[in-house]
């Protein structure tokens, strides 16, 4: 991997500050429970602790951060991580700015803001699948980031192709996604949850046909 400076670290660290930040300025004025989860018709249906609220997201995303920053040294193909950094690094922090539009939704709506959670936190998660799609075809062979199989390991072709297509896939639920809040209960619940079953059947049967095709190209 590059080395880690604040040139490669800033945009992460801005969104951590922010959260905690936010933390800090959102905690004495929030109730001591807060909502924490709502349904697809926008209604409140679990809750928490404001302490758990104010430290779990926060904890939470610099975990993630300090996860990313480690998972290349314990990848055997480490190596390969240094020809996709950029992309890696703006994969991370797309993840890590979706997690603060959500926790900062959630404080707002407990500050009795009139926002609809629903289609926020759907538009956040939307784009953030469009996003990583579009990146999803400039990642190298790895054992923790992408869309690993068996198949799409084999080799640098497979893997290629599995991820260009896997990425329009990955573009084309974000978009549902973004929609899903304006539609009922079933149509969204089936775009969200069918979609990333179709996704993963999806790219694991292409990545396996590549994988055969490519078996049969070099036994004739």
């Amino acid at each position: 991997m590059e080395k880690i400076t604040l040139k490669t670290e800033y945009r992460a660290l801005l969104i951590l500050l922010a959260t905690i930040g936010l933390s800090i300025w959102a905690y004495p004025q929030l109730p001591l429970r807060v909502a924490s989860h709502w349904g697809f018709n926008g209604e409140v249906n679990g809750w928490m602790s404001r302490d758990f609220h104010s430290i779990l997201f926060p904890a939470l995303m610099i975990g993630m951060y300090i996860m990313f920053l480690a998972v290349p040294y314990f990848d055997p193909k480490k190596e390969r991580y240094l020809e996709f950094a950029k992309v890696y690094r703006l994969m991370r922090d797309a993840i890590l700015f979706m997690l603060l539009g959500v926790y900062a939704t959630a404080s707002f709506y407990n500050l009795n803001y009139d926002i609809n959670v629903g289609i926020i936190v759907a538009t956040l998660l939307g784009i953030l699948m469009i996003v990583l799609g579009n990146y999803f075809g400039k990642l190298k062979r790895n054992w923790f980031i992408g869309l690993r199989s068996p198949w799409a390991l084999s080799s640098e072709n497979v893997w290629n192709k599995t991820h260009r297509f896997g990425g329009r896939l990955f573009m084309i639920w974000g978009l549902l996604i973004i929609i899903a809040p304006w539609l009922n209960f079933q149509a969204a619940m089936a775009i969200l949850v069918g979609g990333i079953a179709l996704i993963i059947v999806s790219v694991n049967v292409y990545a396996y046909q590549l994988y055969r095709q490519e078996k049969k190209q070099k036994i004739s």
